[in-house]
């Protein structure tokens, strides 16, 4: 369950897993190229900022035509001769990871569309093979190659269909696993390895759709909920010029493990994989002959919670880092109670640690190996903070801070190859975030016009955001960060109601130092100005630099402990702060956030008395099997769990207000946990205000003036219930909250 306003705020600047990015770095690190706003692809050569035009719009004109390609994105083979584009792009779940694929060839000057006989804005993944002779991609869960000498189209697979699903995957796979890209070229062009799922026993959730007809009809999505088996994996490797495809014979029954990564072994011959069991508690690497299909184990780890793969930390969990011609490669763990970065044998028999102490290793940046250097992003004092590190890549330094000093907030890097030039972009809670060219060694902007340090200057000369981040130690010993934006024109000695907003998930924070923390996309106007202090606080079990101990503790706690920590540190806020009026405190969330919004309305009801739930899990039994067993463990094992922490179970203590909004066509988090709570509220006569909008996904955006008529809805209600505000200190005047001691 992905927390949706954190998607939403990275959707802004970044592109998806598995699809690249316009912004492409050369290969030498002396510049890079990108896709212009006249849609071209030029060349920026650093530090001179010079530029050139690699792929013109008549370059990109199809014969016959008028109008040039719209790149959605590109790649370009090693020569600079082939560029393949993607264009006229659909959305596949969250993401438009299918479309059309055209080829252009610099040398010849001719532009080919790739699977021309298939249908339209069906291909997905296209990708030229290594020896530059041929386009492989998927289209309709069928592997296809084109030949561009001959311009033949042949079918690697043909047994694809809605439910047997070749080279890309499932619903859960991707939402949970970030797993999109199904297939992987062999080193010499010869063969291709891919993923084959088999979801015909995975049973359709079925959305109704009753307005897009006069008769009424269901959408059904595969969709294996927790307690049911996944869809079951076979790891094939097809020849190209026979078609003929062996499959690998990988230990473990792939109705109950897990295959989220698979790539070549830096050879023809071999592949490695990373399979997890049910439980996502014990991950093993292996080896695959792709002639014998044998399988070789040679490394596991377990963990008493879960064990995170590679898109916990970078985009996706595609690329495995190979160091020293194949010899050895990175690996991330938590074993030693910090997530750390390892330098492993091609055995798994010897592992260097590479980012030693006490700290996490948030995100790697970059391998340097020409310079023995790893670069990656950490933030050891402040775990709101995201700075950039290096250390040695053969684990013989010690890590030192890159990122200035007087730069405090988050900082996001992309280094070129060789480490000398990168793109940077900074913001905290006050600063809009800024983007420069920098100098790494240094960390100089090649553009002074256009700096970070000068963006920083001008925010502090502006109208910034009020707001102030900070810690609490709560009754049960926990020290939570936390922030809070003041009323505009504040009066320590006046009384103001309280808004928080919240998560709560191991999907994301709300206690994050960087733009968009302390702004609330869903209130009409200003709620500093209106009167409003707005806050978050953050809880165990957030995927937050606090090491192991603090992300795993919610394990099997989804509901009970996060919600505890969230309260227990409001009711810390209120005996440390006298001008929060505990008479007016409110709470808002979504998706994860909605969960946590009905527990802390119905576990603590004497201290949260207005909350405003968004496509909420009200019954933790209904969501995805991916997501919450690897959280929650098993149902069959340990239902109980499951039941104390969904809000359906807590709903007849509702006595504050209410206001419920679900999406009827989510097909994320199902509108029947809507109705699951409606009828529970209903059974004990709670009264509330509940909004369903027809046909809405998971993020109640699509069409005409829903945005609008959502964030008209959820002030209104607000300002009903929660009014804005000050009022004397006259009453409630130590300060302290009314508290319940709740269900926990």
């Amino acid at each position: 369950m992905k927390n949706f306003a954190l998607v939403f705020l990275l959707s802004i600047t970044t592109l998806f897993a598995q699809v690249p990015d316009t912004f492409q770095w050369l290969p030498d690190g002396s510049g890079y190229r990108d896709v212009t706003q006249t849609g071209t692809i030029e060349q920026v050569t650093l530090p001179a900022r010079t530029s050139k035009t690699l792929v013109s719009k008549e370059q990109l004109t199809p014969k016959g035509e008028t109008d040039a390609l719209k790149i959605r994105s590109y790649a370009i083979s090693e020569d600079g001769n082939k560029v393949l584009i993607y264009t006229n792009s659909k959305r596949v779940w969250r993401y438009d990871t299918r479309g059309d694929y055209w080829l252009l060839d610099k040398s010849s000057n001719s532009l080919t569309q790739i699977g021309k006989n298939r249908p339209e804005s069906s291909l997905m993944f296209a990708k030229v093979s290594p020896d530059g002779q041929k386009v492989a991609y998927v289209s309709e869960h069928n592997i296809y190659v084109d030949d561009l000498k001959s311009g033949q189209t042949k079918a690697l697979t043909q047994d694809g269909t809605d439910r047997i699903i070749n080279g890309t995957f499932d619903w859960v796979y991707e939402e949970e696993f970030d797993c999109r890209d199904g297939f992987r070229w062999s080193p010499d062009s010869k063969s291709i390895a891919y993923w084959q799922l088999d979801a015909r026993k995975i049973r359709n959730f079925l959305m109704i759709d009753n307005t897009d007809s006069i008769y009424a009809f269901t959408v059904p999505v595969e969709y294996p909920k927790v307690g049911e088996t996944p869809s079951p994996y076979r790891i094939g490797v097809v020849d190209v010029s026979s078609a003929k495809t062996k499959w690998m014979d990988i230990p473990g029954d792939p109705q109950n493990t897990y295959v989220p990564r698979m790539e070549y072994a830096g050879n023809p011959q071999e592949l490695v994989i990373q399979q997890l069991n049910r439980k996502q508690n014990e991950s093993k690497l292996m080896y695959l002959d792709t002639k014998s299909g044998k399988a070789s184990p040679f490394f596991s780890e377990t963990d008493q919670a879960w064990i995170d793969i590679k898109s916990r930390w970078t985009d996706g969990p595609d690329g495995w880092d190979w160091l020293n011609g194949g010899k050895e490669f990175l690996w991330v763990s938590e074993k030693d109670g910090w997530r750390h970065t390892y330098r492993m044998s091609r055995d798994g028999k010897k592992e260097t640690l590479i980012t030693k102490g006490e700290y996490d290793m948030i995100s790697p940046v970059l391998i340097d190996e020409k310079n023995n250097a790893y670069y990656f992003m950490a933030s050891p004092e402040n775990s709101t903070q995201s700075y950039l590190y290096k250390t040695t890549l053969d684990g013989s330094g010690k890590a030192t801070r890159v990122s200035p000093a007087d730069q405090i907030g988050t900082h996001r890097y992309d280094l070129a190859p060789g480490g000398t030039f990168a793109k940077h972009t900074f913001s905290n809670a006050r600063t809009y975030p800024i983007t420069e060219w920098i100098t790494v060694k240094d960390q100089v902007s090649l553009d002074p016009s256009m700096s970070v340090d000068k963006g920083i200057k001008a925010a502090q000369r502006g109208d910034a955001l009020n707001i102030e981040f900070f810690k609490l130690k709560t009754q049960d010993g926990v020290e939570v960060d936390a922030w809070m934006v003041k009323p505009t024109n504040f009066d320590p000695k006046k009384k103001y109601p309280i808004v928080f907003t919240v998560y709560g998930e191991p999907a994301g924070s709300q206690v994050m130092d960087r733009f968009g923390t302390g702004r609330n996309r869903l209130y009409m106007g200003n709620m500093a100005n209106d009167g409003y202090i707005y806050a978050a606080v953050d809880n165990r079990g957030t995927p937050m630099p606090k090491g192991r101990e603090w992300r795993k503790a919610i394990y099997r706690s989804i509901g009970t402990i996060n919600i505890r920590d969230m309260a227990m540190g409001a009711k810390a806020m209120f005996e440390k702060y006298p001008f929060i009026d505990t008479d007016r405190v409110a709470v808002h969330g979504w998706s994860g956030g909605g969960s946590s919004t009905l527990n802390l309305l119905f576990q603590y009801p004497e201290m949260f008395q207005t909350g405003i739930a968004v496509a909420a899990v009200a019954n933790q039994l209904t969501y995805d099997n991916i997501y919450q067993e690897r959280y929650m463990g098993l149902p069959q094992e340990n239902r109980e769990d499951f039941v104390k922490g969904s809000p359906i179970t807590h709903a007849k203590n509702l006595v504050g207000n209410l206001l419920y909004i679900h999406g009827t066509g989510d097909d994320n988090v199902h509108y029947q946990n809507a109705e699951m709570l409606v009828n529970e509220l209903v059974k004990h006569n709670r009264q509330f205000q509940f909004m369903a909008y027809p046909n809405r996904s998971h993020g109640i955006y699509e069409g005409e003036g829903t945005s609008r008529h959502l964030a008209t809805l959820f002030t209104k209600f607000l300002k009903e219930n929660c009014p804005p505000g000050e009022k004397a200190s006259g009453s409630n005047p130590s300060g302290s909250a009314k508290v319940s001691s709740g269900s926990n």
